[in-house]
């Protein structure tokens, strides 16, 4: 996730507070593995549009006027690439918790 997502209103601040307050919560589960693009970091790759991985089959990809479903060997290959080189300017754990604690302050409710 990039940390402008963490800051963007979007929504009410207490909305966005909610929100941030469920991210940390899921950090640490054994079943959700969370990573913060920090604004500091060195991106290989710029940021896109969003997409979702789902194993190693499925990549839903949300674009501005529709949700693709790339379901192909080639096309889910490339998002699995994708996702690989992003996940190396990512942090997690307690870092990852930081960035969304830094944002949560700045809300100030």
């Amino acid at each position: 996730m990039w940390e402008a997502a963490l800051r963007a209103l979007i929504c009410p601040p207490s909305v966005l507070a909610a929100q941030l307050d469920r991210l940390a919560g899921v950090i640490g589960l054994d079943t959700v593995e969370l990573g913060i693009i920090p604004f500091s970091a060195s991106l290989k790759i710029p940021p896109a549009t969003a997409f979702w991985m789902y194993d190693d089959s499925r990549v839903i990809v949300e674009t501005w006027h529709s949700e693709l479903w790339i379901e192909d060997e080639v096309g889910v290959s490339t998002y699995l690439r994708t996702w690989n080189t992003l996940k190396e300017s990512a942090v997690y754990g307690a870092d990852a918790h930081r960035a969304i604690s830094a944002a949560r302050r700045t809300l100030n409710v």
